[in-house]
Parts: C-alpha cells; sequence; structure tokens
C-alpha cells in the first residue's frame, strides 16, 4: 500500500481532464458498455477503466509500475533459470512487452523464475503467479477459470480469441506421434471452447505444435527449390490431407509419414473448426519455417474457405519482403477461388531473425527502424481495407495492433470506404492485460474488438511469457500512457472523485 499511495501521488499533468467520463450503461446483450456516438476516437480517456474491477485496476497499476524499478533490474541477476521450450506469437510483438523496458530483467528472468519456484515452492510460487503476472497476461487454467475471462470481457465489450501457447523450434523435434497428437486433442478442445465464446469466434494456432519445426524448415528449403516447388502446391496436399497416400521423393519415408500424418491433423482441426464456424488464425512463426507455414495454411484455406474465409494466415510487417508475401498469396487464393483472411502483425523474431542472418551471412530481414515497420503496416493495412471496401464477404482482416496511430488509421479508411464498424469484415486485437485504454474504447465505439487470451497451467504458460520477452525487447510506445491512465483512475476510486 506504500507503494501504490507514492505512486498515486507522481500525478501526471498531461491525462487530460476528461479523464473521470461517465461511461454510458449497457443496451447490449453481449456487453455493459452500449456503443458511444460515432465520431473522433480518443485513446485518452482513463474513464474507460470504470468497467474494471478496484483489483483489476490495482494489479495492472502495481505490475506496470514494478517492472520499471532499476533496483529490480540491477539485482535481477541475483535471482536465479527456466528451461521452458514453449512460445508463440501474440498479436503484436512479444507478449508481455511490458518486459521490454527492462532489458536485465528480461535476459535473466527464466532464472528468476527457476529461484522464485525452488525458495518459494510449487504451490506458493503458483498462488503468487495467478495473483499478479499470470492472472495480468493469462485467461486461466480450468475451464471454469476460462469461462469467467471470457464472460467478463463480453461485458466490456470484448470478444475472446482463445490460444495455445505451444509451438517447436529446430532441434526440438519430437520422437513418434504421440505430443503432435496430444496436441491435436488440445486444438480440437480450443475450437469447442472458443464456439462457445460468443459471436463470430476466432483462435489462434500454431502449426508447429501439429508438425515438427525441422521438417517445416526442410520444406521451405525445397519451396525454394525450382524442380521441387512446382510439387508442393496447396492442391497436392489437400489431395494428402483427404487421404491419399502420396510421398514426395525429395523426403525421406519418415519425412513423408510424419508429413502426411500432420497435414491430416491440421486438416481435421480445420473442419472442427468450420463446422463450429470458429475462425482459425494461423500464426506465422520464424522467416526459416514460415514458406511452409504458408504453403500448409493456403492448403487448409482450399479445405475450408470457398464460401467464407475460415482459416486465416499472419503477416509479419517488421519483414521487408511482408508485402509482396501478402500479395502474393491474396493473387494464389484470388486463382484457386478462396475467400482471405489476415492478420495483420508487426512480429514478435526481430532478435532472433537478425542473431541468424548475421550468423548465417544472409541480408537482414527486418525492416530498417521503427519508421520501415510503420509505413510497411499501414500498406499492408491499406491494401486489405481496399479490398474489403469492394466485397468484405470475400476479405476478412484483424488489426492485431497496440498502435494507436494503426489503430486510429485504420478506423479512419473504414469511415472513407464504408466499411461498417460491427459489419465483422474488420475487426481489431490487442493482447490481454494489455493496452486495455485502447480495447475498450474501440469496444465502446461499436467496433469488433477481440483479446488474444492464452491458457494453460503456470507451469506450461509462464516460459511462454519469458520467451516472448527475450525474443523482441524492442520499446513499447503507449505503456507509460495507460499507467497514467489507470493510476487516474485509482486515484478517483480512492478518493471518490467525479
Amino acid at each position: 500500500m506504500w507503494l501504490l499511495g507514492r505512486y498515486l501521488r507522481l500525478g501526471s499533468p498531461r491525462i487530460c481532464s476528461g479523464v473521470c467520463s461517465l461511461v454510458p450503461p449497457s443496451c447490449s446483450p453481449h456487453s455493459t458498455a452500449a456503443p458511444r456516438a460515432q465520431g473522433p476516437l480518443t485513446f485518452s480517456d482513463g474513464g474507460v477503466f470504470k468497467l474494471k474491477s478496484n483489483w483489476e485496476v490495482a494489479r495492472g497499476l502495481l505490475i506496470f509500475r514494478v517492472c520499471s524499478f532499476p533496483s529490480l533490474v540491477r539485482h535481477s541477476e541475483k535471482v536465479g533459470g527456466h528451461s521452458g521450450k514453449v512460445g508463440g506469437q501474440g498479436m503484436e510483438g512479444s507478449y508481455p512487452q511490458i518486459f521490454h523496458s527492462l532489458p536485465s530483467l528480461v535476459r535473466h528472468s527464466e532464472k528468476m523464475m527457476a529461484v522464485s519456484r525452488r525458495l518459494l515452492g510449487r504451490r506458493l510460487f503458483e498462488w503468487g503467479m495467478k495473483g499478479s503476472v499470470y492472472g495480468q497476461f493469462v485467461a486461466g487454467e480450468t475451464l471454469p477459470e476460462i469461462r469467467e475471462c471470457v464472460e467478463r470481457l463480453r461485458q466490456l465489450g470484448i470478444r475472446p480469441m482463445l490460444a495455445v501457447p505451444i509451438e517447436e523450434d529446430l532441434g526440438q523435434a519430437k520422437s513418434g506421434e504421440r505430443w503432435y497428437q496430444q496436441n491435436e486433442t488440445v486444438m480440437l478442445d480450443c475450437v469447442d471452447l472458443s464456439a462457445a465464446g460468443g459471436d463470430r469466434p476466432m483462435m489462434q494456432l500454431k502449426i508447429t505444435a501439429l508438425m515438427s519445426a525441422d521438417l517445416c524448415k526442410l520444406l521451405s528449403v525445397h519451396l525454394s527449390h525450382p524442380t521441387h516447388r512446382p510439387q508442393l502446391c496447396p492442391t497436392r496436399l489437400v489431395s494428402i490431407m483427404e487421404g491419399e497416400e502420396s510421398a514426395f521423393p525429395f523426403l525421406s519415408e519418415a519425412e513423408n509419414t510424419h508429413l502426411r500424418n500432420s497435414l491430416r491433423r491440421l486438416s481435421r482441426i480445420a473442419k472442427h473448426a468450420t463446422a463450429n464456424r470458429v475462425r482459425v488464425l494461423v500464426d506465422a512463426e520464424y522467416t526459416y519455417m514460415n514458406p511452409a507455414l504458408s504453403l500448409v495454411t493456403m492448403a487448409m484455406m482450399a479445405q475450408c474457405n470457398q464460401s467464407e474465409p475460415w482459416i486465416w494466415n499472419t503477416y509479419q510487417c517488421y519483414l521487408k519482403d511482408s508485402f509482396s508475401l501478402l500479395s502474393l498469396d491474396l493473387g494464389r487464393a484470388e486463382s484457386l477461388g478462396l475467400c482471405f483472411g489476415v492478420k495483420l502483425v508487426r512480429g514478435a523474431y526481430m532478435d532472433k531473425e537478425r542473431k541468424l542472418a548475421q550468423q548465417k551471412g544472409y541480408p537482414d530481414p527486418i525492416q530498417q527502424d521503427w519508421e520501415a515497420t510503420n509505413q510497411s503496416y499501414q500498406r499492408s493495412l491499406d491494401k486489405m481495407l481496399d479490398l474489403i471496401g469492394q466485397n468484405g464477404q470475400r476479405y476478412n482482416l484483424i488489426v492485431a495492433s497496440h498502435n494507436e496511430e494503426s489503430v486510429l488509421h485504420a478506423v479512419a479508411r473504414m469511415a472513407e470506404l464504408g466499411i461498417e464498424r460491427g459489419s465483422g469484415s474488420v475487426s481489431f486485437g490487442q493482447l490481454l492485460g494489455m493496452c486495455d485504454h485502447v480495447s475498450l474504447t474501440l469496444g465502446q465505439a461499436g467496433f469488433l474488438v477481440y483479446k488474444s487470451l492464452p491458457y494453460g497451467s503456470v507451469n506450461s504458460v509462464l516460459p511462454y511469457l519469458i520467451r516472448r520477452a527475450q525474443e523482441n525487447q524492442s520499446v513499447l510506445q503507449g505503456i507509460r500512457k495507460e499507467r497514467d491512465l489507470l493510476r487516474w483512475e485509482l486515484k478517483r476510486r480512492l478518493f471518490r472523485q467525479r
């Protein structure tokens, strides 16, 4: 409480006097927040946090504040490591991005977790995590916990996008099919849980949870081979998904067997999702496997996207070739007569991509600076919005961004093109526990807004959060603003200000 009281006294003159404006009551069956009159959006109104509980406001404020303590950074090496090997890309950049301002803490976060676990014991450690970082950024572990999180978001006018944080990187391939089969069951359960989460449900999918990352890299290499590339086409993969016992001569017998099993796993998930009207957003991963991931995603689209875009692909705008990749896939989808859905992100693997390029001696695939990434994002955003303006039934987009300028640009272009806010052809997405002032403002303005909800046990999810922080330590923009808004809202509640 001393910390909280001290921080609340540090008032911020930058926050406008309208921060405590009242939020209208609900008139929606799914939300306690009625859509506001259409007009210019502002993300400087702390009044949106009136819909959050006192504990949620205080916890968010304390977590954001504690993670900026210099003393915590200086002494982070004194606390000890976690050997987790899971991870995944969230909505935009790493997850959670609050760690970006803490390079030392990020580098040693695995050691901190391991030592904390040993000192506190498993139960006390998990209790502490669930009351703090885990509770801020993760939907829960049990079905009742996840459902409660989903329901509370719906009351705030926000939709869930469930994500199972499982992936595989090179050298982590499992022997046999058991691990991948278990993950298929988990993903099918995620479809069912998503279907029960409300209208226009979405979920995220990591292909490397169902297919070896080593095989994905190998397929990506063969896709660059002039004689092998024609054989690796979406229609051929669809035939294998449908049961054809086909084999590629440039793969071994074991690789062909694993490919067939993996494609059929993905096919079953895609068909189950389509039958339950759940949109599946396939995550992009590392550049050395993305060509294979895009190929497999296009095959899933060929199975399911004949009349609506049920299967979506992700495009990382921090890559120099992101716009050309998007244009190429748009052309492929058009030639196959498919509907097309896009999740547009900036990206989460920048540090590793640059290190690999330096080690292997190939050109850096990452945009030269933040502004170049912004321009890349806007270019792809405009292309998709133009297509949606012409045919919003065949093209869908989620603006998966915490960047206020990108969000406002999308909102303005939607108005210019006559794209209705609640039509479903364009939606917005942020990470659970992050950028709530943007999510809540959009939701109350009548836009479709989703929160990416990772779920699972403390042990399985925390390594995912750590790896996201380690892979991208770029500066998070907007955290100070959100922190100031939370502080003003908590002050209003404590001192009963209006």
